[in-house]
């Protein structure tokens, strides 16, 4: 079964923008007292937008899609659509079990989201037949066209990933279990038309790798408070620019994996807190994410100024 018209137009707009720039998950903007900062997740979005990424993800997991009501993520997701203005797609998180992905679905589409992200369904392990009716239910409430998201508990088989590869809605996979081998694996048996994406934890890392079996794109956390960081080694990767490459994973991506492995949550919370650092109004993180502590943040800002300098950027 191929894709409906929407769908096509959807994917196409997408793998012009995976082959042009990074993926943006930006970040979503709280008060110091956490309320959602509207007027300042517009000014952060507009900075993030004029650097070019190749899309925009709102209210994904480096979006804090979990700790977003309904109404929340209503405004964020409209907020996104409005800033990007048709320039490039807006791919929107939906989560948790279908029923009520659904209903973040609707809301998505209803917004005037492009697509929407499928994270990973809540708490449960499930066998592959489970996976893919999840997949189906969610297609089967709302007609906005689907990326799936496997990472944690969920991992599709072949067989699976044809299946759901079936659905006229389901556009793409995106992976963080960088388990290469099963990727390509899947990459080789899965209909043209699907898009695949690296979503491996700061995804650089392993972009290089992902590159060798075809599967290029990737999402950049980096990007979310040093696009300059994230787009030179993009362009650095996309030229084959091997020295460039090393230097940035040496200098800057590899300590900041090394830091952020320190506490859980920091995969977001550092991120934020970078982007506090140069000055993004984007606040603190919700709970159950922390802040990081002085120490933490001392170490980041020279980090930071460590992968500015590299690139000829400054705070």
């Amino acid at each position: 079964m191929s894709l409906n018209t929407a769908a096509q137009d959807v994917a196409r707009r997408l793998r012009d923008g995976m082959a042009r720039g990074v993926l943006s998950f930006p970040l979503t903007s709280f008060t110091d007292d956490g309320s959602l900062d509207l007027d300042a997740y517009r000014a952060y979005l507009a900075g993030q937008l004029a650097t070019d990424p190749g899309a925009v993800f709102p209210a994904c997991g480096t979006g804090e899609f979990s700790a977003l009501d309904e109404d929340e993520y209503r405004q964020v997701v409209a907020a996104a659509v409005e800033v990007a203005d048709g320039r490039i797609p807006v791919v929107a998180g939906i989560g948790y079990g279908w029923a009520q992905a659904v209903r973040f679905a609707r809301i998505a589409e209803e917004a005037g989201a492009d697509a929407a992200l499928v994270l990973p369904h809540y708490l449960l392990k499930a066998p592959q037949d489970g996976l893919v009716e999840q997949v189906r239910r969610i297609a089967a409430g709302t007609g906005i066209p689907l990326i799936v998201y496997q990472r944690d508990q969920v991992a599709f088989g072949v067989e699976s990933l044809r299946r759901i590869a079936e659905i006229p809605t389901v556009i793409g996979l995106k992976d963080g279990h960088s388990d290469l081998d099963r990727l390509q694996r899947l990459t080789l048996t899965a209909p043209d038309h699907l898009l695949f994406f690296n979503g491996a934890a700061t995804a650089e890392i392993q972009a290089r790798a992902y590159a060798t079996i075809g599967v290029p794109a990737y999402s950049s956390a980096v990007h979310a408070f040093a696009p300059e960081i994230a787009n030179a080694f993009f362009a650095a990767l996309q030229s084959g620019d091997d020295s460039t490459v090393d230097d940035l994973l040496r200098g800057f991506y590899v300590p900041l994996v090394e830091l952020r492995d320190r506490v859980p949550g920091y995969a977001v919370s550092l991120v934020k807190a970078a982007a506090r650092l140069r000055g993004m109004p984007v606040g603190p993180v919700r709970a159950p994410l922390t802040d990081p502590g002085p120490q933490d943040l001392a170490e980041l800002e020279k980090l930071l100024e460590s992968g500015l300098a590299l690139v000829g950027a400054t705070r």
